[in-house]
This record gives structure tokens, C-alpha cells and sequence, in this order.
């Protein structure tokens, strides 16, 4: 079934983009929940679900909220306020959601069938919201350590290189052929977005004017939608380049990397092209554990890599000025 969502030209001058972290939470969510598509994301897959089910968050609050198919909850996206917002900042938004809209976002899941755990966690929601979405903003803090806070750096990039690469394209040869551009599944017909073979509508009864578009690296193969009026609707796509976000960077300028940062922190930060934690560095690099713990935390003063707790252990990620460095 196609639906479409009419254009006025208020409507295209309020067309913006944003990268919004909460996105990527649901997104990637449902891809550890064992979507059957997800190749691109396997290696992802593979280091991070071991510690959801470990944390428990395999059945909490997420899982509650966002079903493997079909509706999940709107209130999880709430509209970013600029282009670029962190995740403290929709978290806050999240907390604030009115308890009605929460209760017609569980009307929606309620017509899912689900395991009877979930169905606790939905009337716990629906009879104390504001407590209830405490809750469930802690829950996403902790998800967010354990399964993006450690690859956001490469995810970062991706999303933000799209949302430039896109509002180029606007300057160049304007909105129509971008709303074109961004799935197969949508297009743009005189005045119209059409998304085709879409199971869920989008129209401007449901929702406020504009369109806000969010580029997502876990969205693939399809797009997603939230129509909240009086919101404007919101459009998450696949990402130009997602597909790299897990690619093993190679090693261009190691030996000049080297010269200035010495070869043994030089050889941890190719290492970390998969988060790790000290005993995992020791272990791979040949030094040991003592030195390893040096060696980071000179690199994290001077802002190549970053920690991230993983229940008792500490994971290290390259940052994007690492990646620069050594993929010059």
C-alpha cells in the first residue's frame, strides 16, 4: 500500500535534517532483537548482543517497547530541537513525553502479541508514567554504554557525512531531487512524497508541517516513520555508507604515527579497530596489562580513545582524531 504526505511550500521551507541519537537506539535495538537482515551489521552484532543479555536488557524496557516487527513506541523519538542534539538532551525530551500520548503509543502495542513480562512493563507505563519513563530513560543510558557509546565516533561520521552530503545536494539542484534520493521506497511526485509499498501511512493529518529526514546507520533495508501531530513527521533512512561503519580500517600512516607517539601506543590504537578492554590489549599486543593501562590513559588525555563501562569491565574505542590519524 503507498501513502503520501502533501507538500506546501511553508511545508519544503521547513524540510530539515538531523543525526538524533535515539534514532540509532531504536534502530539498532531491533537489530540485536535477531532481524534477519541485518548481514551489514553482523560483526556489530556479534560483540555487542553477549552484553545485553548479560545486562538483562533483552528483556526489559527496550524490548517492551520495541518489538522485533511491526509499531513501535513514537514517544521514544521525540523531535530533535537542531540538527545535531545529544542523547542527554532527548533523554530530557523523553522524560517530559505527556502521559497521554505515552498511553496512545501503548494502545498501539497492546494490539502486539507479546510475552507476559512485556505486558506488565506496558501497565506499569500506562498507570505511573512520569516514574515509568525514569526508567526507561535509565535503561536507554545503560544500553547506549554497553552497545553504541563505544562505535559512536564511526557512527557519528557516517550520519553526519550524509545530513552534509544531502543539504549539498538541496543547494545544488534543490529538495525534490533529494527526497528522491533517499530510499527506494520513496519519491518525490509533483508536490507529494510517496512512500511506496509502505505497511504504515504518513499524511499530514497525522502529524504538523514540515518533515524532518534521519539519516540512521541501523535503519536498513527500509525506512521508518513517526507522525505525532503537532509535531512535524519524521523520515529515518538508511544512511549513504552505513554499510562501511564496521569495515576494519587499514593502517596508512602507522610508521609516521609511530615517529611521534612511539610504536606501542601507535600498535594499541590499530588494535582498537574493535573496542577492547586492557587485558584483551595485553593479551593481542604482547605487553603487559600494567602498561597497556599507561599507555590508554596517556591516549585518552590527549583525546585518541575513550572508555566505556561494560558491567565490570572497562571497553576502549578509537576516536575519530585516531581514525584521521592512522587513515589519513
Amino acid at each position: 500500500m503507498d501513502s503520501g504526505l502533501s507538500f506546501s511550500a511553508a511545508d519544503l521551507a521547513q524540510t530539515r535534517f538531523a543525526v538524533s541519537p535515539l534514532w540509532e537506539v531504536v534502530t539498532s535495538y531491533r537489530v540485536l532483537t535477531g532481524r534477519p537482515d541485518s548481514a551489514p551489521h553482523q560483526r556489530w552484532v556479534a560483540q555487542v548482543r553477549p552484553r545485553i543479555v548479560r545486562a538483562g536488557l533483552d528483556r526489559g524496557w527496550l524490548a517492551a517497547l520495541v518489538p522485533p516487527h511491526g509499531y513501535l513506541a513514537d514517544f521514544l523519538n521525540p523531535t530533535p530541537s537542531g540538527p545535531f542534539p545529544t542523547l542527554d538532551a532527548e533523554l530530557d525530551a523523553l522524560r517530559r513525553t505527556p502521559a497521554d500520548q505515552v498511553r496512545d503509543d501503548l494502545q498501539q502495542l497492546q494490539k502486539l502479541p507479546r510475552e507476559r513480562a512485556a505486558g506488565e512493563l506496558l501497565r506499569m507505563l500506562h498507570e505511573d508514567t512520569p516514574a515509568a519513563l525514569l526508567k526507561v530513560a535509565d535503561e536507554i543510558e545503560t544500553y547506549w554504554e554497553l552497545a553504541l557509546a563505544p562505535y559512536w565516533a564511526r557512527i557519528q561520521h557516517v550520519l553526519e557525512a550524509d545530513v552534509f552530503h544531502r543539504a549539498r545536494q538541496v543547494a545544488e539542484h534543490g529538495s525534490a531531487r533529494v527526497l528522491s534520493d533517499l530510499h527506494e521506497t520513496v519519491r518525490w511526485d509533483d508536490g507529494t512524497l510517496l512512500l511506496v509499498r509502505r505497511h504504515c501511512s504518513l499524511s499530514r493529518d497525522e502529524a504538523g508541517s514540515g518533515l524532518l529526514l534521519v539519516p540512521s546507520v541501523f535503519a536498513w533495508p527500509r525506512v521508518l516513520t513517526r507522525s505525532v501531530a503537532p509535531d512535524p513527521p519524521q523520515l529515518a533512512y538508511p544512511a549513504r555508507g552505513f554499510g562501511t561503519v564496521w569495515e576494519p580500517r587499514t593502517a596508512g600512516a602507522t610508521e609516521a604515527v609511530a615517529a611521534v607517539l612511539g610504536r606501542s601506543r601507535t600498535l594499541l590504537l590499530t588494535e582498537l579497530d574493535t573496542p577492547a578492554s586492557t587485558t584483551q590489549l595485553a593479551a593481542h599486543c604482547g605487553l603487559s596489562p600494567a602498561g597497556v593501562s599507561q599507555h590508554l590513559i596517556a591516549l585518552r588525555n590527549a583525546g585518541l580513545v575513550t572508555a566505556h563501562r561494560s558491567g565490570r569491565s572497562v571497553l576502549y574505542a578509537r576516536t575519530a582524531v585516531a581514525d584521521q590519524l592512522l587513515n589519513p
